[in-house]
């Protein structure tokens, strides 16, 4: 019997027994005769006597004698009769150093080819109630990425939520990718990542990732991936979480807990909700929408002077901001970094929108006077370009004022200033990674809005670091042009 099965039924001589009475997808009902219901949340092991044993979860009660559950595992070649356990308690989660450098299941089973992980494993419950708003505490201290155009115009906290929006293949995984890489050398406490209905290939790359960067020792991966049920799609954020929350409460460490992609867990609960029978609400997502995307937002705060900071990807359908689970995950969140499929199908990576994108971070109060100055500048000079654009395409630049001119120049050279190459794409582009520190960020930005490079070529400034490799950028052009003219001259 695997040993997460095993764990569940640990110490509970009294283990309540059902039979399977009907087997429709991921839902199963399960009939208990006489016996005590096993109560909603509960966790039910299904025991074939020719299969692996099938984790579940209680969903609903159909009446006196018969529970609809949820399997967190495939339910092929289960049939009517089969046996069932009820060892009470919640699906429980393993914890401690011992799941550090793994990759896990949403069970807590090893699926990294590596050892199985201990027997005698301390475990957790999936399921608690968030900490009370007394016990948490707020933040205002910057969660410092190098990313010049996050750090400016959407900081993100040190113990806060933000989030990368975006449809698809505008950059959401690489930016978190990059986050992650960033702050390998910076944050000193643990990493949980949670993969929730992604792509298998993705789940390898990051573990690849994770051991040639050497930060897997202090990391850990847990994946419910989009081959899997809705089952173990829509609970697996419950197990990272939990792990997060040891390592907080128990160890008294700061986590990074990073989530890609919220919005397959609400995908996965639009599903669940789909086969238990319930109504479709708006858009056809679940009628419990709002309720499950704050169970799990509320219970990612800190603690007693120890934080837990996350940084989630949430696709965008359709790139309908709009959206009810979008708008539903926006409202728990500090930060939004909103990626523009515009911006990168002009060549402006990382993607992200500068007029979308906010933080409640960005206030005099938090940053000081000089970065929220610079941030609203920027905003307002690249906000004026877009709004000239429609009589830039229609009838030239030429037709612009002298100023408005002047504005779209500076506009077009903050653009790519906010560029920059990746050290995870350096593979791909050949072009090392920047990491950018905000002081100089803020002094490039401030350096062009008051015109010091209007003169400068925008290519000099596109996919660079500070502004000083711009600087050289530029002087190396002027020298080589002086070269090319003394040579037609001669």
């Amino acid at each position: 019997m695997p040993t997460h099965v095993a764990s569940l039924s640990e110490n509970v001589p009294t283990t309540r027994e059902g039979y399977v009475v009907a087997v429709r997808g991921a839902i199963v009902d399960v009939m208990f005769g006489d016996a005590a219901l096993p109560a909603l949340g509960e966790a039910l092991i299904v025991v074939p006597d020719d299969l692996a044993p099938v984790l579940a979860e209680v969903e609903a009660h159909l009446d006196e004698t018969t529970v609809r559950a949820l399997a967190l595992q495939t339910t092929a070649g289960l049939r009517r009769g089969t046996r069932v356990q009820a060892p009470g308690g919640a699906i429980e989660a393993p914890v401690g150093d011992a799941v550090l450098g793994r990759l896990i299941d949403v069970t807590g089973r090893a699926c990294d080819g590596g050892e199985a992980l201990p027997s005698q494993i301390e475990r957790r419950p999936i399921h608690r109630a968030a900490p009370p708003l007394a016990s948490q505490k707020g933040t205002t201290e910057l969660f410092s990425t190098g990313i010049k155009v996050i750090d400016l115009l959407a900081p993100l906290a040190q113990g806060g939520k933000a989030a990368m929006f975006g449809g698809a293949g505008v950059g959401k995984t690489v930016l978190v990718m990059e986050l992650i890489h960033a702050m390998v050398e910076r944050y000193e406490g643990i990493s949980v990542f949670a993969g929730v209905g992604e792509r298998s290939r993705e789940g390898h790359e990051m573990l690849l990732d994770m051991r040639t960067s050497g930060v897997l020792a202090r990391t850990v991966l847990v994946y419910g991936q989009m081959n899997e049920p809705p089952g173990a799609r829509w609970r697996v954020p419950f197990t990272a979480l939990t792990i997060a929350e040891y390592f907080r409460d128990e160890r008294r460490q700061n986590v990074l807990l990073l989530m890609d992609n919220v919005f397959r867990y609400v995908q996965a609960g639009a599903e669940v909700s789909g086969l238990l029978g319930r109504m479709p609400s708006r858009v056809g997502y679940q009628p419990t929408l709002a309720s499950e995307v704050a169970q799990l937002q509320e219970r990612i705060v800190s603690v007693g002077g120890v934080s837990v900071s996350a940084i989630e990807a949430v696709y965008v359908p359709a790139d309908d901001f709009t959206d009810p689970a979008v708008t539903a995950i926006a409202a728990h969140l500090d930060s939004n970094v909103v990626l523009s499929r515009a911006m990168a199908a002009e060549g402006m990576y990382p993607a992200v929108d500068p007029i979308a994108s906010s933080s409640i971070l960005l206030d005099p109060l938090v940053v000081g006077e000089e970065h929220a100055a610079v941030a609203t500048e920027v905003r307002r000079v690249i906000e004026h370009y877009r709004e000239l654009q429609d009589v830039i395409s229609l009838l030239g630049i030429e037709e612009l004022g002298a100023e408005d001119r002047v504005l779209v120049g500076r506009a077009r050279r903050l653009q790519r200033f906010l560029t920059q190459p990746f050290a995870v794409t350096e593979a791909f582009t050949g072009v090392p990674g920047r990491s950018v520190a905000l002081a100089d960020t803020i002094a490039g930005c401030k350096a062009i809005v008051a015109g010091e490079c209007d003169t400068w070529q925008e290519s000099s400034l596109y996919m660079i670091g500070t502004l000083d490799e711009a600087r050289s950028k530029e002087k190396a052009a002027a020298q080589a042009a002086v070269s090319v003219a003394t040579e037609r001259s001669a």
